[in-house]
């Protein structure tokens, strides 16, 4: 039986599901689950912890990866109790507010890191369309006030959520469709009007991920022009070659975002298994490949580990 707060119509807990009908394979399943936080726990603190000890790495490009880096555990933090009780403990119980909660984090951490990849395509223009005024625009002062405007934006937008769906009765079922909390989800099992809640979700998906994409986009096309009229070859691929990390963090970012938006949209014929599948891969393929990238492309990083890891042997 389903408890209902019966002043709210609200259930006293939801049931998250992981892959249904896979329930006897949980404890293989939750094998790659706790490797992918391990590796996306690790490679984020590795890439703080680099910047940190490197003082000629506290400039404006790094300081705005310790951004992305901080945001991604943030992201993994967040799901870490659910999926991992799910698939390991086979818990699957979650309060009402403590649903609300994840439901708030899950979204606004999403939203900061369109913010933060918009601040490292700026970060990216003003580096190679002004190169001799890089270090007099992006002064400290500004790259945290920049910071704190992308996690503002993000956190002030996915404010009226919770309130949103706790003014929905829910009387359908109490059984989501992930191992986590998210307003989709929940609003599904609302059996009254849920038009504002379509209408406010589509209003900050375009407002914070739209725009940050169409301006990331737009600030591509103006260093692409820069790049062209260098007139070295050399000095072309390597301004390129500084932007190829940041590129793959954008779309490792928002493609899954539009596959997922695709699949729910278009998707009857796609096996349920695969539209869950993707659904976690959109949570987990940033905060896990993000420092990944970064570490490989990024020379000064891959030095840094390499030193940090060398002197543990010595």
């Amino acid at each position: 039986m389903v408890g209902f707060n019966s002043t709210s119509f609200h259930p006293a807990t939801y049931q998250l599901t992981g892959f249904p009908g896979q329930e006897a394979a949980y404890h293989w399943i939750a094998v790659p689950f706790v490797v992918l936080y391990v590796t996306a726990v690790v490679g984020n603190c590795l890439v703080l912890c680099i910047v940190w000890k490197d003082r000629s790495l506290h400039q404006p490009m790094y300081l705005f990866l310790c951004m992305l880096a901080v945001n991604d555990l943030g992201m993994a933090l967040s799901t870490l109790p659910t999926v991992l009780g799910t698939f390991c403990l086979h818990f699957t119980a979650i309060v009402f507010d403590g649903c609300l909660a994840q439901m708030f984090f899950i979204h606004s951490f999403t939203f900061v890191e369109s913010g933060i990849l918009l601040a490292m395509a700026f970060d990216r223009l003003v580096a190679i369309c002004n190169p001799l005024r890089y270090a007099a625009i992006l002064t400290h002062p500004r790259i945290v006030g920049i910071g704190l405007a992308a996690v503002i934006k993000g956190t002030s937008t996915n404010l009226p959520f919770p309130f949103l769906i706790k003014r929905l009765p829910v009387c359908k079922s109490n059984i989501l469709s992930h191992a986590y909390c998210l307003h989709s989800d929940m609003m599904r099992l609302a059996c009254g009007d849920t038009t504002v809640n379509n209408i406010y979700g589509l209003f900050a998906t375009l407002f914070t991920c739209g725009f940050d994409s169409m301006f990331i986009i737009l600030s591509y096309i103006k260093i692409l022009k820069t790049v062209l009229s260098i007139a070295s070859h050399k000095q072309r691929l390597t301004a390129l070659n500084t932007c190829i990390s940041h590129i793959c963090a954008v779309l490792l970012f928002y493609v899954p975002i539009v596959a997922v938006a695709v699949m729910r949209r278009f998707g009857e014929n796609v096996p349920h298994f695969v539209q869950i599948l993707m659904s976690y891969l959109y949570l987990f393929v940033t905060p896990v490949l993000n420092p990944v990238i970064y570490s490989v492309k990024t020379k000064e990083i891959r030095k840094g580990i390499f030193r940090l890891f060398s002197r543990d042997v010595m």
